[in-house]
């Protein structure tokens, strides 16, 4: 301790403050006692100390690091305050150096990973988040962030097959590479990437002022590089491989939060395009997945909500042109991007289950519309409705009890309602789909293959299921593009090849008890071949696009039905 006058001068000192700094209590008499603990080195700190000279505060309290006359450092914990009765104050210096090494190794300890002794995921964000603020890239630097964010591939099976321990010397052997290319990348530059374990088998490279994608792109290439060679580990070889998101922008508007979502859709996008590669965020893919996740938030609730409606095309009989059927095919009437057609948004709904809530709605509704259709048209035969099935539908749902239940509510009969799967679904069906099929087909609901040739194509299925429709893809309608015999000057169409096959198809079919649908039909040439080699029913734009129920009413009992294509 020592006292203080009113002008900041030394005026006795005991023992302990001499053995602390290393001097006789005698030789600080008369020196200011602001130089002799720093107490002048910024500004606050001094005006408070000055304020309690002149006894207008009560008391200062600050940490100070001091230099002792041998040369090495101390922390000292500084509080000045005033004497009763006295025209002085009273300085008190304490010795905090061992409490502060203690708090720099538990921090240290509490920010690194113990298995590879890289900043962990805490520190990491400290520094990010101290990187993304204004001062720090305003007054120099070049303004940009860079981040390497990367996950092991297969990382899992080391672990469950030679054990952890095996599994942390591989994350510390990594961990080394890693701070290799770091350093390296460092090298006659400005700053060292910052490289930490976030957790599991996840890595970040950070960049401070980056100078481009460029850059980052290099850092990925080496680290890539550098995990690729075999890994020696007690006697162990293994290989390695790892993706990696790479995300470079702007400080500027920046959030921790925001950079990290991308670096992580980022990396997501490099594992799900093959692993052991790098890939550069894209704004615009971004956006995609972004819409699609804003779809697939609201899919369940729209149901509820009324926001999807059906559309029906007509079936057109190749011979007189009469409407046979229907397909209902499905729209989605969303608030925010407008109508959307079934592309958009039922792969979303068989990956959530919602297929099966909306598909139960579009079966009833279909339904409830033939049997209106049927009721305002009592003089005319009726027309069937075909509506596609989902396999998650046969899976999740009692598909079965919902047709039966669906036919007693609309009092429609089975005849009139065709159900529709894809050729990939039916023609591997078994177990569970192939009994469903069996019982739909046995009510008398007849069952079609959608887009029949484009996928497995297995001829031997037709025989063992009880199918009674087939769809012929519209790829293969589309080879006939010519205008007439006449202007082609041939007998053949365009791509001879697509004729031999449908032909072929048809033949088949009809073989089988079968009935061939042709889809996307556009032209009179195309409908004109098509009734030539014996196809029964045509769908597509030459007849008309899917339409209003009510627009349906207006064409159900035309002697025929062939709109310009375009024409709704």
């Amino acid at each position: 301790m020592a006292v203080v006058d009113r002008e900041g001068l030394i005026s006795a000192a005991n023992d302990s403050l001499g053995a602390l700094l290393g001097a006789a209590p005698d030789a600080f008499a008369g020196r200011i006692a602001a130089d002799l603990v720093d107490l002048s080195s910024d500004a606050r700190t001094w005006h408070a100390y000055r304020e309690v000279l002149r006894g207008r505060q009560a008391r200062l309290r600050c940490t100070r690091r001091i230099k002792h006359p041998d040369g090495h450092s101390l922390w000292v914990q500084v509080t000045v305050s005033p004497l009763p009765g006295e025209e002085a104050v009273l300085l008190s210096v304490a010795d905090i150096s061992s409490r502060r090494e203690l708090q720099a190794r538990l921090r240290h300890l509490q920010m690194h990973d113990p298995v590879t002794r890289l900043p962990n995921r805490t520190l990491f964000f400290e520094r990010l988040t101290a990187a993304l603020e204004a001062a720090a890239y305003e007054e120099s630097g070049t303004g940009r962030i860079g981040l390497c964010y990367l996950d092991l591939d297969g990382f899992k099976a080391v672990n469950d097959t030679l054990g952890h321990r095996v599994g942390d010397r591989l994350l510390a052997a990594v961990a080394e590479r890693l701070t290799r290319c770091a350093d390296q990348a460092g090298y006659a530059r400005t700053a060292t990437p910052l490289v930490a374990r976030l957790g599991g088998d996840e890595f970040a490279l950070l960049v401070d002022d980056s100078t481009g994608t460029d850059q980052l792109a290099e850092l990925a290439e080496a680290v890539l590089d550098a995990l690729q060679a075999p890994f020696d580990l007690a006697g162990q070889r293994m290989s390695l491989s790892a993706s990696i998101g790479v995300v470079e922008r702007r400080a500027a508007g920046t959030s921790a939060t925001g950079l990290m979502q991308a670096a992580d859709t980022t990396l997501y996008w490099a594992k799900a395009d093959g692993k052991a590669r790098w890939t550069l965020f894209d704004p615009e893919r971004n956006a995609h997945r972004m819409t699609r996740q804003a779809l697939a938030s609201t899919l369940r609730p729209a149901v509820d909500r009324g926001e999807f409606a059906l559309e029906y095309q007509p079936l057109v009989s190749m011979e007189d042109g009469g409407v046979r059927g229907v397909e209902a095919l499905v729209r989605w009437n969303h608030p925010q991007f407008g109508v959307l057609t079934p592309n958009r948004f039922i792969g979303l709904a068989e990956e959530d289950g919602s297929i099966v809530q909306l598909g139960r709605w579009v079966l009833v509704t279909a339904c409830r519309q033939a049997r209106r259709w049927q009721l305002d048209h009592p003089d005319l035969p009726p027309i069937f409705v075909s509506v596609n099935v989902a396999v998650r539908q046969v899976w999740d749902s009692d598909l079965v009890a919902d047709v039966a239940q669906t036919l007693a509510e609309t009092g429609l009969a089975p005849q009139l309602l065709q159900l529709e799967l894809t050729e990939s679904a039916v023609m591997g069906s078994a177990g569970r789909p192939l009994q469903a099929l069996q019982a739909l087909s046995d009510m008398g609901v007849g069952i079609a293959i959608d887009d029949f040739g484009t996928g497995y194509s297995n001829l031997a299925y037709l025989s063992r299921l009880p199918v009674s429709v087939l769809k012929l893809d519209g790829s293969f309608v589309r080879g006939f593009q010519y205008e007439s015999r006449d202007a082609a000057e041939a007998d053949a169409p365009s791509n001879p090849a697509d004729a031999v096959i449908v032909e072929a198809l048809i033949q088949l079919a009809h073989r089988l008890g079968l009935s061939v649908t042709a889809e996307c039909v556009e032209t009179s040439a195309q409908a004109t071949r098509l009734r030539g080699i014996g196809c029964d029913t045509g769908q597509g734009w030459l007849y008309s696009r899917p339409v209003a129920p009510d627009r349906i009413s207006e064409l159900i009992g035309r002697p025929g039905v062939q709109a310009p294509a375009g024409n709704p």
